[in-house]
Formats: C-alpha cells, sequence, structure tokens
C-alpha cells in the first residue's frame, strides 16, 4: 500500500514538474486594431502605454499580415492555422457557423493538458468547442454591445451593466484566479470587441472628452479615386458617404441606463449643436466626421489599453507573468481615413497589416523587434512549438518561435491573402493577391482587374504599375509566384457558394442602416 501511495506521489510531482516547465498563455485580440493606433509601433495617432508594455518586455512584429481582413474568418484562422479556404469559414455574413469539428490550437492544447479559456468576443456563431470556460459576447450578429453586453456560457445568456472591456477584463481575471494554483498550464484567450465599429468609448474617456481636441488628417483622406480600378471607385465604405449619425454620435445609441446616457449627452451634445448649426461645405463636413470618428476610435481604444493593463498588473502581482506568453495582436488592420474610409477587407497594408507584440520572459529579448513577413495562419503552430505540442495534422502556418527565441535571421516567403464577401455590406469587389515583401500583386478576378504596388517607393500603396511600361517582366515573375502559392496553399479555382438571398438582404440592410 505504501509502495503504491508512493508511486502516486512520485508521479504527481514529476507531472506537476513538467507542467510547470510549460509556458502558461494569454492571447490577447482586439478589433480593427490599426497599427496606426499602437504607439509601440511609433509615429502613433495616440499613446498605448500598456499594450507597449508587452512589446518593451518581449519582440514586436513589423511586418505581421492577416489571409483574409475580416472579424470572423481571422478569428478561425487564428484558431486552426488555415487560410479561410480550408477551414471553411470565408465570410462574416454567408459563411454559417464555424465546424468546430476540425483541428483547433485550444483542442490540442486542452488534450494536451492545458487549462482553456475564451473570454471576449467570439464572432464564429457557435458555441466554443476545446475550453474547460467560456463566456462569449452575445448576440444576433455576435458583435455584441459597448455598453450593457450580454455574455453567453453553458449556463445560458447573462446580461450585465457595465463597459465590455471592463467586464471581459472583469471575467478574465476571475478565471485566472480560479486557475493560478491548479498543477496545469492555462491558455486564455482574451478578445475585445474594441475598437470596432461604432467606436463607443468607456466612461472615463466620456468624462474626458475634447471636442476642440484635432488629430492630424491623413493625406489621401479628401484623395479623388477617379481613375483607380472599379473596385476602389465601387466601395460603399467612404466618410462621406456611408458613415451614419450613429457613427458620429449626431444620434443617441441605445442600450444606456439612464447615468450612461447622460454620461454620452455630456460629452457630444455641444458639439452636436454646433455641427447643426453650422453651414458646412462637402469638404468641412468630411472633415468634421473625420474628426468625430477618428476621436471616439481613439477614446476606445484608450479604454481598451487601460482595462489591458489591469489584466497584465494583475498576471505580475500573482506571479504568473514569469512562465506566461501574452501575444498581442488584432483581428485585422483598418483604415482610418486613408482614402476618405473606413472599415477593412482589402489587402492594403492599414487594412491587411496588424499589430504583433509577443513577451516571455527570458526567452525572448526585451525590447526587440523583428522584420519577418509572418501571418496569422502562424499563430497556432507557434504557440503549439511554444507549449511542445504536435497539431495532429498539418497547417497553413509555421512556428515562430525560433524567430522569437533569435535563433533564425533568414526567413524568406511569401504571403497570400484572399477576400471573399462579395456581396457584402460594404461592397468590396472578391480579391486575392501575394505579398512579397517589397511587392504586392492584387487580382480582382471577378472584375479582371490588377493592382502592383512597390511599397518600397509607394507604402501608401497611391500608384498602380499594373500594365505600366517596364514592369512586364515583375509582373509576370509575380503571377507565377502568386500561382504556386495558390496551388501550394490548394485554393480551389471555385469561390464557395452565397446563399441566393444574400444580395437581397444586403441591400436592405443599407438601406435600413441609411436612415439611421
Amino acid at each position: 500500500m505504501l509502495t503504491r501511495l508512493a508511486t502516486i506521489l512520485i508521479f504527481l510531482s514529476t507531472t506537476s514538474a513538467v507542467a510547470a516547465q510549460r509556458p502558461n498563455i494569454v492571447f490577447i485580440m482586439s478589433d480593427d486594431h490599426a497599427v496606426r493606433a499602437v504607439s509601440a509601433y511609433g509615429d502613433s495617432l495616440m499613446p498605448t502605454p500598456n499594450i507597449d508594455r508587452i512589446a518593451a518586455n518581449g519582440m514586436r512584429f513589423d511586418r505581421a499580415y492577416v489571409g483574409n481582413s475580416i472579424c470572423g474568418p481571422s478569428r478561425a484562422t487564428m484558431l486552426t492555422g488555415l487560410h479561410s479556404h480550408a477551414n471553411g469559414f470565408y465570410s462574416n455574413e454567408w459563411s454559417g457557423p464555424f465546424d468546430a469539428a476540425q483541428q483547433t490550437l485550444p483542442k490540442l492544447l486542452q488534450t494536451a493538458g492545458y487549462n482553456t479559456a475564451v473570454i471576449g468576443k467570439w464572432h464564429l456563431y457557435s458555441d466554443p468547442v476545446g475550453f474547460d470556460h467560456w463566456e462569449v459576447i452575445h448576440n444576433a450578429f455576435e458583435q455584441g454591445t459597448y455598453y450593457n453586453p450580454e455574455f453567453r456560457s453553458p449556463a445560458g445568456v447573462e446580461k450585465s451593466t457595465g463597459y465590455v472591456a471592463e467586464l471581459v477584463t472583469d471575467k478574465a481575471i476571475d478565471w485566472l484566479d480560479s486557475v493560478a494554483e491548479a498543477p496545469t498550464p492555462f491558455f486564455l484567450i482574451y478578445n475585445h470587441k474594441t475598437p470596432h465599429r461604432n467606436w463607443m468609448p468607456g466612461p472615463q474617456e466620456l468624462r474626458d472628452w475634447r471636442e476642440d481636441a484635432q488629430v492630424p488628417e491623413p493625406d489621401t483622406l479628401l484623395r479623388d479615386l477617379e481613375g483607380l480600378t472599379r473596385a476602389r471607385r465601387e466601395a460603399r465604405m467612404s466618410i462621406s458617404g456611408y458613415m451614419t449619425d450613429n457613427d458620429v454620435k449626431l444620434s443617441m445609441s441605445g442600450n444606456l441606463t439612464d447615468s450612461q446616457a447622460a454620461l454620452w449627452e455630456s460629452a457630444f451634445a455641444d458639439g452636436n449643436r454646433a455641427f447643426e448649426q453650422a453651414d458646412l461645405s462637402r469638404d468641412e463636413e468630411i472633415r468634421w466626421k473625420y474628426q468625430r470618428y477618428i476621436k471616439t476610435y481613439l477614446a476606445s481604444v484608450k479604454s481598451m489599453d487601460r482595462e489591458i493593463g489591469r489584466l497584465l498588473d494583475h498576471l505580475e502581482q500573482s506571479g504568473l507573468s514569469d512562465n506566461t506568453i501574452v501575444v498581442y495582436t488584432s483581428d485585422q488592420g483598418f483604415f482610418l481615413g486613408e482614402n476618405g474610409w473606413f472599415d477593412k477587407r482589402w489587402m492594403d497594408e492599414v487594412s491587411s497589416r496588424v499589430p504583433l507584440l509577443v513577451q516571455w520572459p527570458r526567452k525572448v529579448e526585451a525590447g526587440s523587434s523583428n522584420e519577418a513577413l509572418v501571418q496569422n495562419i502562424d499563430f497556432a503552430p507557434t504557440l503549439l512549438d511554444a507549449a511542445g505540442v504536435q497539431p495532429v495534422r498539418p497547417m497553413h502556418g509555421v512556428s515562430l518561435l525560433p524567430l522569437l527565441l533569435g535563433q533564425q535571421a533568414d526567413w524568406q516567403r511569401d504571403l497570400y491573402y484572399h477576400f471573399y464577401e462579395n456581396p457584402g455590406f460594404h461592397g468590396v469587389a472578391r480579391h486575392y493577391g501575394i505579398h512579397t515583401g517589397r511587392y504586392k500583386l492584387v487580382h480582382y478576378y471577378r472584375n479582371q482587374e490588377w493592382e502592383l504596388f512597390d511599397l518600397q517607393t509607394d507604402p501608401a500603396e497611391l500608384r498602380n504599375l499594373y500594365g505600366q511600361p517596364g514592369y512586364d517582366e515583375l509582373t509576370r515573375e509575380l503571377v507565377q509566384r502568386l500561382r504556386a502559392l495558390r496551388s501550394q496553399y490548394q485554393v480551389p479555382d471555385e469561390d464557395p457558394q452565397v446563399p441566393w438571398y444574400h444580395g437581397l438582404l444586403i441591400r436592405t440592410v443599407e438601406q435600413l442602416m441609411r436612415l439611421l
């Protein structure tokens, strides 16, 4: 009996020691957070001191991208390490629920003994699978509300009172406390809905609101799109034409308590009256809308940054930081007035490039940076590699662990991008393309249009070189490399079918939005 007990104790001790060597993982994903609004990257529109802590304590990736710049598909790629055509989640609007039967990062970590949780935004029209604990923002569009959101969990749907970034952080900290003493490592996906449209700042930012503050305009805010591809001319994402009164806070957002509504009114009422009394030209109105948009966007980021700081403080104060990998990224970038636009979807740098910051004490050099071309298909393989877990089936992505540990300097790679959601709300044409680091070739395959950009001489992607004299040989080379990528990832020649009623539904919703 004593021998058996001793054997069990030795086994448990050994298991705990091995578990202790495996890192905990906190994966933080925001929504639509453009690199220009992360001060760790410099030349930022605002300071993000808490997100910057991750960069200061670890590595900043300067060329990180997504393969499909839209919320649900980007999240599905993060979970699977696969491009959209392989994981089956192509679009927010017509993909159907995420296929939870397939191999995913959380299921692999859970099987390997990790405590797993996802808290916050999910946006995959399904209940999370592979998580020991989950509480996700809930409503029909999987987007939730900034104030007083509902959360869905195995226990059902729960109404809450408060600001979403604060509530998500409260729930994340509560869960961390529940597993802090467990003998097994943990994996937490801590997802913010911020700063997704309609950019509602938290209470503190409403109290601090300054109507007279001005944010620098992008050089292309008033850009004339005539002469560009039809795909760009026909997109429905201009600040002038497609921002609603709700977006620019001329009308009151719903779901607020009386005290929240009073705070909202105190922030915006005076500015609204001044706008309604002004006789603005078209360009002046665009500039006014841009200021309202960008300031509420940035104020929302500030609200989220503070909450991320609260979670990082908790990790440090509870002694968890030393053995915890912390990742910060966004599901995609965002247009912050460039081309006169808002939203995402495009292969453009401002839309497909994302912040990617990783800290891992004593493993990743603090304050380091990396120029390697990386993509969100790499997130799952990297975290599995760090945890010592092998995927059962191959993933499209590759592990970034050698880069993080400073073991690999040579990194040659092309990235594949593919946007499918058309018909879609913003009318962005379907396109796929290749990113080589210097060049970007984009094919709007239903329009039979192409774009070619040299990011070294034209980082803002203002001059389409496709078809221009002197670029024929380069174009042929890039077309061949693009075909090779499509073959490598086994991209089907035919896109998935869109339900017949989808176009009618989109047009109806667009009309309703214009009436808001």
